[in-house]
């Protein structure tokens, strides 16, 4: 009797609970993470939501609200006007590489990798992980479109 309740109790269950979460996209994963709301209204401003929502894969270095906050005084909302969308889409496709990267992929490697944006990013693997001058405090975020390694500073094309 028991043994029937169990097995009862065990189908209904596995029928109850989806065969597989989904995972969020690169935008919900950022989203969610709470600690990239400078990020996701930046892109949010530069019209970059349904690009980032696509297929991919993709690979962003997300800076944290404090690397955006680290920038100077009044930068931040003065790329979030209008008239300087063209120069914030610049900046945030220059964190975005168009396949996904995992962190293995490059480990004890250097690497000269194509943005979004059309310049190349500088990542060295060698002792951490440092893009230009930004280092990834946290690698292998993944989401269904692509991973995000968080990096401490907002990295600017040259």
């Amino acid at each position: 009797m028991f043994r029937r309740t169990f097995m009862g109790a065990a189908a209904a269950l596995a029928f109850a609970m989806p065969l597989k979460a989904e995972a969020a996209d690169i935008v919900d994963t950022a989203v969610s993470a709470g600690s990239f709301n400078t990020l996701v209204a930046a892109v949010q401003a530069a019209g970059l939501v349904d690009t980032l929502k696509g297929d991919g894969p993709f690979t962003v270095f997300a800076p944290t609200d404090e690397a955006f906050a680290a920038l100077p005084e009044g930068t931040v909302e003065s790329l979030l006007l209008p008239e300087n969308k063209d120069q914030l889409v610049s900046i945030l496709t220059y964190h975005v590489v168009p396949a996904k990267v995992m962190s293995g992929d490059i480990a004890g490697k250097r690497a000269k990798v194509l943005t979004v944006q059309g310049d190349r990013l500088s990542v060295n693997a060698k002792n951490g992980v440092k893009v230009n001058d930004a280092k990834v405090v946290k690698a292998d975020i993944e989401a269904s479109n692509g991973v995000i390694h968080v990096v401490d500073a907002v990295i600017l094309p040259e």
